[in-house]
């Protein structure tokens, strides 16, 4: 039977006998940070949708068409983006 480990920070530095090992080194990456690129596709989406309701709003208030609610959503739109910037740095850091 072989040894299970509670945390994946304990798993064997050497891929089991048979195995290659440059499937175990992704292996352990994933278990060490689970849907990391599922994360950064979702920050990379996110990030687009805000980037282009920025972009929608800044040419509202160009336009001078209804500045009083463009000027708050285009603050929403740039705190958006700058969420997922520090997101996306926090996840490139680990």
């Amino acid at each position: 039977m072989p040894p299970k480990y509670s945390r994946p920070d304990q798993l064997p530095e050497q891929p089991p006998e048979g195995m290659n090992p440059e499937k175990y080194a992704r292996l352990r990456a994933e278990a060490q940070a689970p849907y990391k690129g599922l994360r950064k596709f979702i920050y990379g989406a996110v990030g687009a949708s805000g980037a282009i309701g920025a972009f929608v709003f800044f040419t509202q208030l160009l336009a001078g068409r209804d500045v009083s609610s463009a000027l708050p959503n285009l603050a929403v739109q740039l705190g958006v983006i700058a969420l997922v910037v520090v997101l996306f740095r926090l996840e490139k850091k680990d």
